[in-house]
């Protein structure tokens, strides 16, 4: 496993040549970046409601940046500039998608999680679902409502974890790299939702299936998420499923 941090790694990864910003937005919920494709990330605003501690730098002329300089953003304490980072190397990414399946990580979870103990860490709208088909369902969330745990409940939860499935938006909020060195050894740890990084970089720090997203058709993206969609109204993207080299297919 790396000494160095996901993002580290990530970002080392990336092509040398600078490859040009065609577009980003921040929507409500969904950040975009198009590059070499269009890479999607969480927006997380912080505070409340006109947060003047989360300026972005240069805005304005981020699209005059490369898609490199925009990635190492998501090094940034800033939650929006993180996930304009995030989404940067998300739209420099070229998975080979000869090795996905096309499959919703809610899916996986059931099938995976029957009659066994299941960490979420993450509010997912299939969790109503995911409940009556495992056997004990521990999420944990930041700000948690209902049967949520709080994310202080890592510690004492994820190592009791038999699966393990973690958000993708905790790299937006450098927490993702803390939480795999909670799960136990040879448990099934998967990293979900469109923000995931389609890199083997993640199974090499401890994922063994990494299911996020691939946008096919940009401008219906684009149109969505500048209108403030949540992700069950953006059309135009392909779920995909990886599973770690050398392990059974999902």
């Amino acid at each position: 496993m790396s000494s160095h941090t996901i993002l580290d790694d990530l970002i080392a990864r990336l092509p040398e040549k600078p490859v040009p910003v065609r577009s980003v937005l921040v929507g409500a919920h969904w950040t975009a970046v198009c590059s070499t494709a269009c890479g999607l990330a969480t927006t997380v605003m912080g505070g409340g409601c006109h947060n003047h501690e989360n300026v972005v730098r240069n805005v304005g002329h981020l699209h005059e940046k490369s898609a490199q300089e925009l990635a190492a953003f998501a090094l940034s304490d800033n939650p929006i500039e993180a996930g304009i980072g995030v989404a940067a190397i998300n739209s420099l990414l070229v998975p080979d998608e000869s090795r996905a399946v096309l499959l919703n990580a809610s899916e996986v979870l059931m099938k995976k999680g029957a009659g066994k103990n299941v960490a979420l860490v993450g509010h997912f709208p299939f969790i109503p679902r995911l409940r009556t088909a495992v056997g004990n369902l521990w999420v944990l969330e930041l700000h948690p409502t209902g049967d949520d745990y709080p994310a202080a409940s890592a510690a004492d939860l994820i190592p009791r974890a038999d699966i393990v499935a973690i958000t993708a938006s905790a790299l937006i909020n450098h927490t993702l790299d803390d939480l795999l060195g909670l799960c136990r050894p040879g448990v099934d740890v998967l990293i979900l939702g469109p923000s995931t990084p389609l890199s083997p970089v993640l199974f090499e720090h401890g994922a063994t299936i990494i299911a996020g997203s691939r946008v096919a058709d940009e401008s219906a993206v684009l149109h969505a998420i500048g209108q403030g969609a949540i992700f069950q109204q953006v059309t135009g993207v392909r779920l995909l499923a990886f599973t770690r080299p050398g392990d059974a297919p999902v």
